[in-house]
Order: structure tokens, then sequence, then C-alpha cells
């Protein structure tokens, strides 16, 4: 399973199957607008899959554990062969996985027909596959000190199965959604505190030694050991006060994090501003979690809920795939207008289901957060999926 030097000059395939991030950031951008598009008419009624799972619950799955897994395969599949120096895993291999992640759309979306478990086992395979290979490939190439990243992989994966089992003898998924919720944040946390200061500092030093990121170090672990310890807490306590001390201590400490990397300097290039609004969720999810659990009248969970998963995984996912697109694809690392329009839908959708949580015109903040979240993940599927399926510098 291993990439060999020969087996890459003697690939002859689609440039779609060259490297990770192609077929999974645009097939996850592709699902990602369908998926929502799908279930606005199914909650009214209107349309309804053969699937076991209600129209709530497959919306809340599709997203977490359908198209988020798609990026983090992209991401994941393009970082390894830079974390070990190995090359990248492509062709008919990267093909596999790829239609791996499709069946389980497809099983999940026709569970009633093929049955509950049957539709789990295919589905929560994906990820349990993408972990086989990038774990593979960061032992072989001695870079064990990144393994860290396939334990939130492994946690998703866990909640996905979690996630099956809950709404097959429960009825709903409360904590499967929360653990995917979780590990979604984590990953943020984690990754984010690693390319948002680093490509920070990459375009500050252009411009002067002045004011740069801070580099990683205690208080980083420190924050990411807060945000386990609260996100723990709010798996199996949602409603303890303790839960909320811990969530609004996490809050506090993302955003002087988020300080340090001095994403006010950034507003020169938009690629690299979007990836400090995308963090920014994420302390803003952990500051409204411990509201809505101190003062349940006027904050609701779901405005937290959706800080993190509208805002944080939106936002950053757009933002990790429109600069990796870009750059390795040979293009320059600026955002055209239609990326601006991008970064706006997905922003936009955010903040309006948001506001739809805290009872602001909520229908029309719910379909006004639908079809932004639509245009930002079309347009994205629009605009780069001509770079994502032609070789390198054609466009």
């Amino acid at each position: 399973m291993v990439a060999t030097a020969e087996t890459l000059r003697s690939y002859r395939g689609p440039a779609i199957l060259s490297y990770g991030f192609r077929p999974f950031f645009l097939g996850g951008a592709i699902w990602a607008a369908v998926a929502m598009a799908l279930f606005v008419p199914m909650l009214q009624g209107n349309i309804v899959l053969p699937t076991a799972l209600n129209a709530i619950d497959w919306h809340q799955h599709e997203l977490l554990y359908g198209f988020l897994p798609a990026i983090v395969a992209g991401f994941l599949l393009t970082a390894v062969p830079n974390w070990t120096g190995r090359l990248p895993v492509a062709g008919a291999r990267l093909g596999a996985l790829f239609a791996l992640w499709l069946v389980g759309r497809a099983a999940v979306a026709t569970s009633a027909l093929i049955g509950a478990g049957a539709a789990a086992l295919v589905d929560v395979l994906f990820l349990v596959a993408l972990g086989i290979v990038a774990g593979r490939e960061i032992v072989a190439g001695g870079n064990k000190n990144n393994l860290k990243v396939l334990v939130l992989v492994s946690l998703l994966a866990l909640g996905n199965l979690v996630f099956h089992i809950e709404t097959a003898t429960e009825g709903t998924a409360d904590y499967g959604k929360r653990i995917g919720i979780a590990a979604a944040v984590l990953l943020i946390s984690l990754i984010g505190g690693r390319i948002v200061p680093s490509f920070t500092r990459n375009w500050l030093a252009k411009r002067g030694p002045e004011a740069l990121p801070a580099p990683f170090g205690k208080f980083d672990v420190a924050t990411i050991a807060s945000s386990a310890i609260a996100l723990a807490a709010w798996i199996f306590a949602p409603d303890s006060l303790v839960t909320a001390a811990v969530c609004g201590v996490a809050g506090v400490l993302h955003l002087i994090r988020l300080a340090r990397w001095r994403g006010y300097r950034t507003a020169g290039e938009p690629l690299v501003t979007i990836l400090h609004v995308g963090y920014l969720f994420v302390p803003l999810g952990f500051i409204l979690m411990a509201l809505s659990i101190a003062f349940p009248a006027a904050v609701s969970p779901v405005a937290a809920v959706h800080a993190w998963t509208a805002g944080g995984i939106g936002v950053m996912t757009l933002a990790v795939m429109t600069r990796a697109s870009l750059g390795h694809t040979g293009h320059d690392l600026t955002a055209s207008r239609s990326t601006l329009a991008i970064y706006a839908c997905v922003i936009i959708g955010a903040a309006a289901r948001i506001a739809a949580a805290f009872g602001i015109e909520p229908e029309i903040m719910l379909h006004a957060a639908a079809a932004a979240w639509i245009l930002a993940f079309a347009g994205f599927a629009v605009v780069f999926g001509p770079m994502l399926v032609r070789p390198r510098n054609q466009s």
C-alpha cells in the first residue's frame, strides 16, 4: 500500500486522483451543498429519503460524519506527505478510499432499505480505513509525533458508531452528536493551532518582524487540555454547572490564544484572515455553551452548537480548502472576488443560524442560513472544481 517513486512516475490516471485533497475537497463540498438542499424539504415533509434516520438526525449525521470526514481525509492525505517526506496516496488506492466514502453516503441515505446495521458498518468503515492508511504512512515516515491527530480521527469514528447505535436503539443520537462535535472542535484546536499561526507568521514576516504570532508553547497545551476537559464534561453532563464553568474557562483561553496570533494584522490577505475568523467560532461556541447552561432561559444550547458547526466547521473547512487547493495546484495564494464571496456566504450562514437560535426571525434566518451554506459550498465546487480536476498549473 506504500506509494513508490516508480508508481508515482507511472501514474497516468486522472488528475483528480493524484492527491488526496482533490477528490475529497470537491466531493465534500458538493455533498455539503446537496445534503443541506435536501434537508430543508425533508424537514417540511416534501421529500422522503429511504433512510432509517429522521430528518434532523440525518442532517446532523451527514454534516458531522459525512461531509466533515471527507474534508479531514483531504487534509490528512495532503498533509501527511509534508510531515513524513513520503509520496502521497494516489491512483487506485485513493480512488478506493473515495469510493468507500461515497458508498457510505449512499448506505446511510438508503438505510431503511438495506438495514441500519449494514449501513452503519459501511459508513463507519471509511474513517477506520482512513486512520489505517494515514497511520501507516505516519509510522513508516518516522513521524510518530503526528499520530495524535489520528486519536481525534478515532474519536470521530467512535462518535459515528455511537450515533448509529443510539439511533437504532434510542431513536435519536445525543451522545453520538456530542462526540462528533467534540472531535471536530478538538481537530480545529489542534490543526488550527498549527496552521493559523504558521500561515500568519509566513505572511506577516514578509512585511516586517514586528508583532508576529506567539510560538506554540505551554499556553497552547493548556488551552487544548482545557478544551478536552470541557468537551468531555459536555458530552457526559451537558446540563451541569461544572460543565458551564469549564466551558467558560476554555472559551476565554481560546480567545487569548487567538489574540496571540495577531490576526488583526492580516486584513491585507483574506486567505489568512479567514483562518482567524473560523477559529473565532471555537471560543464563541464555548462561551455560548457556558451561558446556555447557566442561563437557559436566555441562551439556547443550539446557538453554541451552531457556533461550533456552521461557524467553526463551516468557515474553517472552507478556509483550509480554498488555501490548499490554490497552493497545491500552483495558483497564487491570494483570494479572488469569487473566493471572498464564498467566505461571505459561509459567515453569513453561520451568523444567521446563530441568530435563529436566539429567536431572531427564526424561520427567515433558518432559510437564510441554509441558502448561504449551499451557496458557499456549491460556490467552492464551481470556482475550485476546475483546478481540482485538472493537472497542476492548468486553469
